[in-house]
This record gives structure tokens, C-alpha cells and sequence, in this order.
């Protein structure tokens, strides 16, 4: 797990540094961004509405759902034309059935309303670039639109721009037609059926001062209330982690020795360090690769295909490893089923690829996508690739070693990571089902 060898001198001065002190990190609600109560009660209405999705039949919730640990409990999700939650969640019939699997594992949602998150998805296409939090690089470069409250408010416009994940295609919707023709343009058929629900006026007056009757109500006002509910709702610090460092409660014994390892000889805290237990860097794991990806029909390339540096080649965003246990499966594709099977593959990425299998992954059977599932991997010069550009290098971890590190990460569980504050609204806005 000691993510040293390719990396500049630089970053792993300052990854070292991060390690020293790691073990006094925790966090309190003040390192929270101060969102509005009254948007984050509306954003809870919205990310469980599928009136923001083009044909209205997904939601933010479908895939990032309060009993799924705020993920979707599967490998690679099926999005929009899919039908039921998580790993019960099949692709549809007829002509709106899904035409592929999202390309990458849903992230979870665990304290991105701290103040230091700077980079989101996994490639970190969503990124802040200014030190108030308030300019960000997007894909959407300078159609973006302004106020926006945050890195998380930035992010939340994305998923509602993909025709796999929310906004269906172009024959199929208007909104996805809009989104089509330009991104901004799809924004604002969303904001426009938000505008033309006479339920949300009322919600959107009580959240937002300056909103006087429906016309007022953009998309920023919809990303802003999706944000403050998703960096209030999703936070968390109350483990038995932060139990001991702030009270000196010791671990279990299992997990005080999985302590030292991971802040010790296994080098697991280069990366992951801080209080988000994330170096917000990207690094080349190794993860096996399968599914749609995102270049060729098969092919991911992680970091680079923001960047354009070949040096980025297949490095995907560093995870925060608070509530790791409530959000597998693991890896960039969610490839690693359990926790003991993701820390032998980072003590030992080349030999967990040779051992790894199919069966390995949390794939919803889609007899129309099985034979595409894997077709990379038989890709000889893409493997090649992949294990050409691996950061890690070999760490001896026993058997033993391996339960350790796995019981000091299940000390990073929140003791109320399952009984959020707001959960899942019985009903939305819309009359929309809820999942």
C-alpha cells in the first residue's frame, strides 16, 4: 500500500508530512461549510424528485440512496431507463431500456461539505480554483452557471447532464434534447419543469429570499439547495476513531494493531490522511478494469481524460475512508467486493490483477451488455498499459496483517452514519414516486 514509486519527491515529502499528523486529525461541525437549513430541507425534496431527470424516472436518491450507505450498492449502476434500487435494480424493457451501464462506481457522499474538499468525481473533472471556494473548472468550462454555493453545488448540475445517468437522449425527452444542443440549455428545460411545479414555489420562497414567485427559480438556486442538503445531511465524525483521539478511548485490539499498520509499515496514510482520511490526490492503482469505461466503449483512463497528461494516465481521485464499510463495493468501478479484498489488492496490485475474476463484480445481469461487460480485459496492450503506469509498489501484509487494517477501518464508521438527520422524504413535489 505504499504509494511511492513514480511520484514526484514533492509529494511525497508532503504526503509524509500529512502522515505525521494524521493520528491527531479529526474534524467538528465548524469545519463544515455553513449551509442554509431551509435549502438543504428543500434539497432533500429535490435530490429524491425524478421530476429532474428527462424522462422522470430517476432521481439523485436512486443511486446515492440513504439505506445503500448513500451509494447504490453495485458495481457500475444502471442509470436512467432502469427500474428498482441497488443491486435489485434491473435495465428496463423495450425501447427505453438502458443501452449501457454507468462507466464508473457511484461515489459516496460522506463530508463533501467540508471546507477542504477541492476536487470531486473520480476523475476530478469538478474542481475549486480559487481559495474562497467560489470558482470552479468544469467541464462545462464558461457555460457554467454564477452563484453557485459551492465545490458540491458544481457538482450537482452533472449527473443531470447525462444521457445515461439522468437525462435520457434526445428522442426521447425534451430535456435531454436540450442537453443535447448545449448543456446550459439542458439546465434551463430543468429548471423550466422545477418552474411549472406550482408545489415548489412555496418551498423555493421559504429557502431563497430573493425568489418572489416561479420565474425567479433557476438552476442555481436547484444546485445551491441540492448542495446545502447533501453537505448537511452526509456528515459525519462521531466514530470510534474520533472517540479516540478526542477522549483516549482505545480500539479494540485487532484494530489498534490495524492503526499502526496503516499509519506505520503497510504506508496506507500517505494517501489516505487528514481528517477526510483523503490526499484529494489521483493515483494509478491498478484496479481491474471492466465495463462501458469512458473512451472506445471500454477504455477508462482515469485523470487524463480531464487533463490531457499522459502522466495522469489511469490515476483515479484518492477516496476519503470515513464509512468505507457502508459504501462497497471498492475501486474507481467498485471491482473489489469487500474491504479485505481491496487492502490485498493495494499491498499488492499486480498479483490481486492475475487473481481477480468476473464474478468478483457486482454487475445486475443486462443479457444485452454480458458479452461487452469484460471485453476489455481482453484488450492485451490496454492491460499492459494499465500495470505500465502503476504507482504502487509491493508491501508484505500477512493474512493476519490484512484483518487488522480491515478492523481499525471499520473504526471510521460513524456511530450515526444510519440514522441521518433527514433521510428519505416519504413524498416530493412532483407526485414523482420516490425510490
Amino acid at each position: 500500500m505504499r504509494i511511492l514509486s513514480r511520484l514526484s519527491i514533492s509529494l511525497a515529502t508532503a504526503c509524509v508530512m500529512a502522515t505525521s499528523s494524521a493520528n491527531a486529525d479529526t474534524m467538528s461541525k465548524s469545519d463544515f461549510i455553513n449551509f442554509d437549513p431551509k435549502q438543504a430541507a428543500l434539497g432533500q425534496l429535490l435530490f429524491y424528485d425524478k421530476i429532474l431527470s428527462g424522462n422522470q424516472n430517476i432521481s439523485c436518491g436512486t443511486c446515492h440512496h440513504h439505506t445503500l450507505g448513500g451509494t447504490d450498492g453495485v458495481s457500475l449502476g444502471i442509470g436512467e431507463g432502469g427500474e428498482g434500487l441497488g443491486p435489485n435494480r434491473n435495465p428496463g424493457s423495450g425501447e427505453t431500456k438502458i443501452a449501457s451501464r454507468i462507466p464508473r462506481n457511484a461515489p459516496a457522499l460522506w463530508n463533501l461539505g467540508h471546507r477542504d474538499v477541492r476536487v470531486l468525481f473520480h476523475d476530478g473533472r469538478v474542481e475549486v480554483t480559487d481559495a474562497k471556494g467560489g470558482r470552479f473548472e468544469t467541464p462545462a468550462e464558461a457555460r457554467l452557471p454564477h452563484g453557485l454555493n459551492s465545490i458540491l453545488a458544481a457538482q450537482a448540475l452533472f449527473p443531470m447532464s447525462s444521457d445515461a445517468e439522468m437525462a435520457g437522449i434526445a428522442s426521447e425527452n425534451p430535456v435531454g434534447a436540450a442537453f443535447e444542443e448545449r448543456i446550459d440549455h439542458g439546465w434551463e428545460a430543468v429548471a423550466n419543469r422545477v418552474r411549472n411545479t406550482p408545489e415548489y414555489e412555496p418551498h423555493f420562497a421559504k429557502a431563497f429570499p430573493h425568489v418572489a414567485a416561479a420565474q425567479d427559480i433557476t438552476i442555481v438556486e436547484i444546485a445551491n439547495a441540492l448542495a446545502a442538503f447533501i453537505g448537511t445531511e452526509w456528515q459525519s465524525f462521531d466514530s470510534p476513531y474520533d472517540t479516540y483521539l478526542t477522549a483516549g478511548t482505545p480500539l479494540p485490539a485487532d484494530a489498534e494493531r490495524g492503526r499502526q499498520l496503516f499509519f506505520g509499515e503497510a504506508g496506507c496514510a500517505q494517501c489516505h490522511n487528514g481528517p477526510l482520511f483523503s490526499d484529494q490526490g489521483f493515483h494509478s492503482v491498478g484496479v481491474p478494469a471492466f465495463g462501458p469505461g469512458r473512451i472506445d466503449g471500454q477504455r477508462d483512463i482515469g485523470r487524463m481524460e480531464t487533463t490531457g497528461d499522459p502522466d495522469d494516465a489511469y490515476k483515479f481521485r484518492t477516496p476519503s475512508l470515513r464509512n468505507i464499510a457502508l459504501t462497497g463495493p471498492y475501486g474507481h468501478n467498485g471491482a473489489f467486493p469487500t474491504l479485505r479484498d481491496m487492502i490485498r489488492h493495494m499491498a499488492n496490485p499486480e498479483g490481486s490483477l492475475a487473481d481477480w475474476t468476473p464474478d468478483m463484480a457486482s454487475l445486475p445481469k443486462v443479457a444485452w451488455l454480458q458479452d461487452a461487460d469484460f471485453k476489455v480485459m481482453s484488450d492485451q496492450n490496454e492491460m499492459q498499459r494499465l500495470l505500465a503506469n502503476l504507482d504502487t509498489t509491493k508491501v508484505s501484509l500477512s493474512d493476519a496483517d490484512i484483518s487488522d487494517i480491515e478492523a481499525f477501518l471499520h473504526t471510521l464508521t460513524g456511530a450515526s452514519a444510519e440514522t441521518l438527520p433527514m433521510g428519505r422524504p416519504d413524498t416530493v413535489p412532483s407526485g414523482l414516486l420516490v425510490d
